[in-house]
């Protein structure tokens, strides 16, 4: 399982990174996010991508998410499944118990298209992110809509490369921000999970959008 081994790296390496996990880290990486959600259920999730620079990647990444619930070894896996169509492919399995896997991969594809974008090393801007997540972020309280419904949410906003260095270097990604929008009503904890560099006009240089649509209860229905 070297997705499994590489979420528990990540979320390791990402709290050592600072004496105390951060309030931003401690929202972020919430336990217990899938515990309460019915393993017949799945939960699905649209993808929407922009990028100016790499429009094929754009189409490429654009499409729907599906968490789903399986058993390997005694242990209960979420996986995640990318769908496009009638085109399908597993992005990776993740242990259920540490959390919903879904804040995993929005923080590595965004570093992924940061790096094909920008032309950058992905260990450099991994390593931003995650010392982002072990400073205390932008966090405020409001309300969001699911299923019709105001509910009380808080959001989340990281900007790793505000002070960075190199940011001259990083072919207009230097005012990248990541923000996700949480909520104890929403099923699996995020509601939304967006990343941003703003273009030279209107129109973002990159953005990448996420946010759940639906619980699909099909597989339920039918036990």
């Amino acid at each position: 399982m070297p997705r499994i081994l590489a979420l528990i790296g990540f979320l390791a390496a990402a709290s050592a990174a600072g004496a105390e996990p951060a309030a931003s880290y401690d929202l972020l990486f919430k336990n217990g996010t899938l515990d309460e959600i019915s393993r017949e259920a799945t939960l699905v999730y649209d993808r929407h991508v922009e990028n100016s620079a790499k429009a094929d990647a754009a189409l490429r990444d654009t499409g729907r998410i599906a968490l789903t619930f399986g058993e390997d070894q005694g242990v209960e896996i979420a996986t995640l499944e990318f769908r496009q169509g009638d085109k399908y492919r597993t992005l990776g399995r993740f242990p259920a118990s540490v959390g919903n896997p879904m804040i995993m991969y929005f923080y590595e594809t965004v570093v992924r298209d940061m790096a094909e974008t920008a032309g950058g090393s992905p260990f450099y801007i991994r390593n931003r992110v995650k010392e982002a997540m072990a400073r205390p972020g932008n966090v405020t309280e409001g309300t969001a809509e699911w299923q019709g419904d105001e509910v009380a949410a808080t959001t989340v906003t990281l900007t790793p490369f505000t002070e960075d260095p190199n940011r001259s270097e990083m072919a207009g990604f230097a005012d990248l921000a990541l923000t996700v929008t949480m909520s104890e009503e929403v099923p699996g904890w995020y509601l939304s999970l967006s990343a941003e560099a703003p273009g030279e006009g209107e129109a973002p240089l990159y953005a990448s959008q996420m946010r759940l649509q639906e619980i699909d209860r099909a597989a339920e229905a039918e036990q």
